[in-house]
């Protein structure tokens, strides 16, 4: 975890690795010190003003214009543009999750029950020291195009920030579009790819299940609540698969119910919620109208009333073949072919899925964990999630090759 390890990703001896070099022998110690700021003072989805205020501060300080997004939080910055070429997104997340911070660390989050245990700190410090070093390469090797930098807010909001992003012309006019995300099972100096859906779809719903109440002594008198729970949580789940099972997968787990409060009174209300991923864009797509189909089944032969509150999320990410070769390409070229490996599709989600509606882009896994450390691989939203900070470097060499490689392509043959 400390920033005075060797530096990884040096392959590649062109002009644009020996800037990266330079660049981050004068600012690595300083990003590492702007992460871990972050992390100590995290801020939940679309309350991220002193995060906004950090970044747009420290590309003025750059040289830099800044605009903060119409909805308060989040900004873009364009970069280059002097010669014509191609507009290249990078993007960053920039909320913390609602949970406790449990790692003995000077930069422990000093926010009670806000933690950046996602990495998006990470994600944030890696663009950021992207576009500074993107900003002298473009004043001193007259690099075609321009690159956007895109600090998105409340990725972890359902349906997601990206949307912000996109509603306020974000992503108008880019041509391609990278981000990466830290990855605790990869070791640091590796990065996964994946061309195609590299995550899942997940949303949020809530079951609402409604009737009149009574006695436990005279279940047959009414609608017994406590047993159509019971019912839909044992039934719907493979019921939801086996009716989606001809178009993908939809996989429902509950993680909260609640029914009544007193052992003799059969409640008129009862309560579930859980979450609906699927790794495949037309399950997903039906999802909802097939969870009413089973669920009317369920309750109405039973004389319970119910309604659907169903939270839509964002669809599976579902990165472009050619985006993710440029990115892959460049990954090689700073890390060697055998640190880049095909990363498994998550049943997490991402927001990042909105952008690639109407651009062509990639999403990566970024190695974060440290092979020498005796902690386990800590999943993301652990309590005491951290990094290697080596990634950092790592991921900043990455995201500018790319940029470069998408902005400058390989011509054809002749």
């Amino acid at each position: 975890m400390t920033s005075e390890a060797p530096p990884l990703g040096t392959n590649d001896p062109d002009p644009i690795a020996r800037g990266l070099d330079a660049f981050l022998d004068a600012h690595l110690e300083e990003l590492i010190t702007f992460r871990r700021h972050l992390h100590a003072h995290p801020e939940r989805s679309r309350k991220e003003f002193e995060t906004t205020a950090s970044v747009v501060e420290r590309l003025q300080v750059a040289g830099l214009d800044a605009r903060v997004l119409a909805s308060g939080t989040g900004a873009l910055c364009d970069l280059g543009g002097a010669i014509d070429g191609p507009t290249v997104a990078l993007r960053a997340d920039l909320d913390a999750l609602g949970m406790a911070d449990t790692k003995d660390v000077p930069y422990r989050s000093v926010v009670p029950g806000v933690a950046h245990a996602c990495g998006h700190d990470v994600h944030t410090t890696v663009v950021l020291g992207s576009g500074l070093a993107l900003a002298h390469l473009f004043a001193t090797d007259a690099l075609p195009g321009t690159v956007r930098l895109v600090f998105q807010p409340a990725e972890e909001a359902v349906p997601g920030g990206a949307l912000d992003v996109i509603a306020d012309g974000g992503i108008d006019g880019v041509d391609w579009m990278f981000g990466v995300h830290c990855d605790p099972k990869l070791d640091v100096g590796r990065v996964g790819v994946r061309a195609g859906a590299i995550t899942a779809a997940a949303d949020l719903v809530t079951i609402r299940l409604r009737g009149p109440g009574g006695h436990t002594a005279r279940p047959q008198l009414t609608a017994d609540l406590v047993d159509v729970a019971a019912r839909v949580v044992t039934v719907l789940p493979g019921a939801l698969r086996e009716r989606a099972a001809p178009l993908g997968a939809l996989n429902l787990v509950f993680g909260a119910i609640h029914a009544g409060d007193a052992a003799n009174v059969i409640p008129a209300l009862a309560e579930l919620r859980g979450t609906v991923r699927s790794p495949d864009r037309a399950a997903w797509d039906q999802a909802p109208a097939f969870l009413e189909e089973i669920i009317e089944s369920i309750a109405t032969p039973r004389g319970a009333m119910f309604e659907i509150g169903y939270s839509r999320g964002a669809p599976p990410v579902d990165n472009d073949a050619a985006a993710t070769a440029i990115f892959a390409a460049a990954a090689t070229d700073v890390l060697g072919p055998s640190k880049v490996v095909e990363t498994p599709q998550s049943q997490g989600g991402d927001d990042f899925s909105w952008y690639l509606e109407h651009v062509a882009g990639t999403y990566a896994r970024l190695g974060v964990h440290d092979p020498e450390s005796d902690r386990g691989r800590l999943d993301l939203h652990s309590s005491d999630f951290d990094i290697d900070e080596r990634a950092i470097a790592v991921g900043i060499r990455v995201l500018v090759t790319a940029a470069v490689r998408a902005l400058r392509p390989a011509p054809g043959p002749a």
